[in-house]
């Protein structure tokens, strides 16, 4: 692919922050993540589309006749199938099914925007990625992503379309017009709640309705002693992975503090851009935090946690310095969270918690998007041989996408008969697998034998289109889970689309993170924290909200 010197546009990207995701775990996203030549990408607001967008399978036989031999892809830890677990079987079939060399290069998860930042910035651009809706709002404007609108549009997988309002409305980002594709819907997070806590203290979950419940809650399981280690006060009431995330939904992991609250650029019902973190219910939302930190009820490893930490301290088997609440991805990780309490021998049992009152429903996130980088010469023929190869194959209902779905045959999944033991010398946790020949099932990890293998990149509860070979039970809990979240989530605001938002992210992420800390670790003056807020970057926020409703 040409190189292209990178803009200040993609400098300033670097600073944005990691994909969670636990997205695809989510967690994620899901969440989360200078200089031109003479290839000039655009930093217009929304990208205008090339003069030839016309997709190379509808005339120009010079366009489909493009022979591709070669894929650079570039992926976060969303991809469950790594160097480690099976990767080289996984590109080995991908590659048998498309005849296409493959390449993939793997980025760290918690680190995974400021890599991409450093890699555009080195001019090594890859074919396809992915981004966090975050990412790829940020990333919009610069023009190096290709329109897609009507390779997407003439595609063959939409025959098989089972959720098109996702991509729908990512066609909204770009005025109409495609710039990613969406192969499953977001996800978001659910309250989990541990059942074994709830009983130590005579706790009717069917009474939490409201905050004040919530809170009540959450202090008897810091006051008293709900793990029965006979220590009152060694425990916490919620464990999280920051006050605040850094891309959005940005209040997923403590939705009952936050409530009406957002803390980002939102559009209002007049359809009016504003600052949500001046708002007053932003203010209201850190003094509920400030309190229920000084109170004990918040873990205080809360502001540095990531993710793993924050769950790991969850399902500890030493319970001390738990917590009876955590807020995390929905779905599959109902079923997940539930195995790890079966691996620590704790009480594996998790209530799902409904939206109290002031929280209303859960966040739906928006979903990570596959893109195609474009390399400006002007000529669609090879970015549509890209979407053919990797988009079209993705989505085919059979091979490739069971390959992203489960991972590679006869390594993470077979059809062949075979027995196998997990566990084999705890006679408690011991658990026989027999299939006959012909039954899809999924084999244990690579990487550790006594877990069974869960999927590769897509969860098939989420994906956009069908997949049709039938392969693939999913289990109860997640199923539950699924139900749950759908019948409790509504959409996420929109990410805004803004020039300077795309270079000063980052800047205005510190200044909020500073806010927090000084409201909430040190119990300072919110108003006070918020005019140092406004001191600090007040004028940036000016400008982004300016372009957003200009």
């Amino acid at each position: 692919m040409k190189k292209k010197f990178v803009s200040m546009l993609l400098a300033a990207a670097m600073l944005t922050t990691a994909l969670t995701a636990c997205g695809g775990e989510g967690d994620s996203a899901p969440a989360s993540d200078n200089g031109s030549d003479s290839a000039s990408p655009s930093a217009q607001a929304t990208p205008a589309p090339a003069d030839n967008a016309t997709a190379a399978n509808d005339s120009d036989p010079a366009q489909s006749a493009y022979q591709l031999d070669r894929l650079v892809m570039v992926v976060d830890g969303n991809l469950s199938a790594t160097l480690d677990n099976g990767q080289a079987d996984f590109e080995k079939q991908w590659e048998e099914a498309v005849g296409v060399d493959l390449e993939i290069q793997q980025l760290d998860h918690s680190g995974y925007s400021d890599a991409v930042g450093r890699l555009f910035a080195s001019g090594d651009y890859p074919d396809v990625m992915i981004m966090s809706a975050d990412m790829f709002t940020q990333y919009l404007p610069t023009g190096l992503l290709w329109d897609m609108t009507e390779a997407y549009d003439n595609a063959d997988f939409q025959s098989r379309m089972l959720l098109p309002g996702i991509n729908e409305q990512l066609r909204t980002k770009g005025n109409g017009r495609l710039y990613g594709f969406s192969p499953t819907y977001g996800n978001g997070c659910v309250t989990y709640v541990k059942k074994a806590w709830v009983d130590a203290l005579g706790i009717n979950i069917d009474d939490i309705k409201t905050y004040d419940d919530y809170y009540a809650m959450l202090k008897r399981f810091h006051d008293e002693d709900p793990d029965g280690n006979g220590i009152n006060g060694d425990t916490y009431g919620v464990v999280a992975s920051g006050f605040i995330g850094n891309e959005a939904p940005f209040i997923n992991y403590l939705p009952e503090f936050w409530q009406d609250a957002y803390p980002a650029f939102i559009q209002g019902d007049d359809g009016v851009w504003y600052d949500g973190f001046q708002a007053d219910a932003c203010k209201a939302a850190l003094l509920r935090l400030q309190q229920a930190y000084k109170d004990g009820v918040i873990d205080p490893e809360t502001l540095t946690a990531t993710t793993k930490i924050a769950r790991e301290k969850w399902f500890s088997n030493d319970q001390a310095g738990s917590s009876g609440v955590f807020t995390y991805w929905a779905g599959r990780w109902y079923q997940t969270l539930t195995d790890y309490f079966i691996k620590n021998d704790l009480d594996p049992e998790l209530i799902q918690l409904p939206p109290i009152q002031e929280v209303g429903a859960y966040i739906n996130r928006e979903a990570p998007v596959w893109v195609i980088l474009d390399d400006g010469d002007g000529d669609n023929a090879r970015e549509q041989a890209i979407f053919d190869a990797f988009f079209e194959t993705m989505m085919d209902g059979d091979v490739v996408q069971t390959l992203w779905t489960y991972g590679a045959e006869d390594v993470h999944w077979s059809i062949h008969a075979e027995e196998f033991v997990t566990n084999p010398d705890d006679p408690e946790k011991r658990k026989e697998y027999s299939y006959e020949e012909g039954e899809f099932h999924l084999r244990p990890t690579i990487t550790n034998p006594n877990a069974m293998w869960a999927k590769n990149l897509f969860d098939p509860n989420l994906v956009v289109c069908e997949l049709s070979n039938g392969y693939g039970a999913p289990s109860e809990l997640l199923l539950n889970g699924s139900k749950f979240f759908s019948e409790h989530s509504k959409d996420a605001p929109m990410s805004p689309v803004s020039e300077t938002y795309t270079n000063e992210s980052g800047t205005i992420y510190d200044a909020k993170l500073a806010v927090i800390t000084e409201v909430v670790i040190n119990g300072g003056d919110v108003d006070a924290a918020m005019e140092t807020y406004v001191q600090t970057v007040g004028s940036i926020v000016d400008q982004c909200l300016s372009e957003l409703n200009g």
